[in-house]
């Protein structure tokens, strides 16, 4: 038996690695096939990367709590219930399958949205491609702070910035 000591930070980041781990697969199994997520009410990040998901149904026990939404990887195609989730900050959905603006707008539903990440969506694609992508977005989501990782820098934050 060794004395020597690894540092009580690496155990308990070990540990806390372990935990989060057992939880998000908890948190996927719970959602994926009961839909039992009233058992987590108080639910801030919950991560359904590459879990097949075709939508946001069943997510209404968390809408309450959920702050952030990992959901890349999927095959999200339309926005319907997103709505419900009232505090949701941040939402990583990159590469599903999101083709049109009118879904896209459906995330106004969500007062709380600063930060979203779309990248390699057939919708971000087609308008990265032809430069309008940002300025849309902008336009529709005017509480955004950071869309696909870059802030955005609104004319008023700029002159906000010039009168300090």
């Amino acid at each position: 038996v060794s004395t020597q000591s690894t540092g009580s930070s690496g155990i308990n980041a070990e540990y806390g690695k372990q935990w989060y781990q057992r939880r998000v697969r908890a948190f996927y199994q719970c959602y994926r096939k009961n839909h039992k997520l009233e058992r987590l009410k108080s639910l801030k990040i919950l991560s359904l990367g590459r879990c097949n998901i075709k939508s946001f149904s069943g997510l209404e026990p968390v809408g309450d709590t959920l702050e952030e939404l990992w959901i890349s990887y999927n095959l999200i195609e339309k926005m319907k219930g997103i709505g419900v989730l009232k505090k949701l900050k941040v939402l990583f959905m990159s590469n599903n399958q999101v083709k049109d603006w009118s879904e896209v707008q459906k995330l106004s539903e969500l007062p709380c949205l600063v930060d979203l990440n779309m990248v390699s969506n057939p919708i971000e694609e087609k308008h990265s491609l032809d430069q309008t992508w940002r300025a849309q977005i902008e336009t529709k989501l005017v509480k955004l702070k950071k869309l696909d990782g870059v802030p955005i820098v609104r004319q008023d934050d700029e002159e906000e910035v010039r009168e300090t």
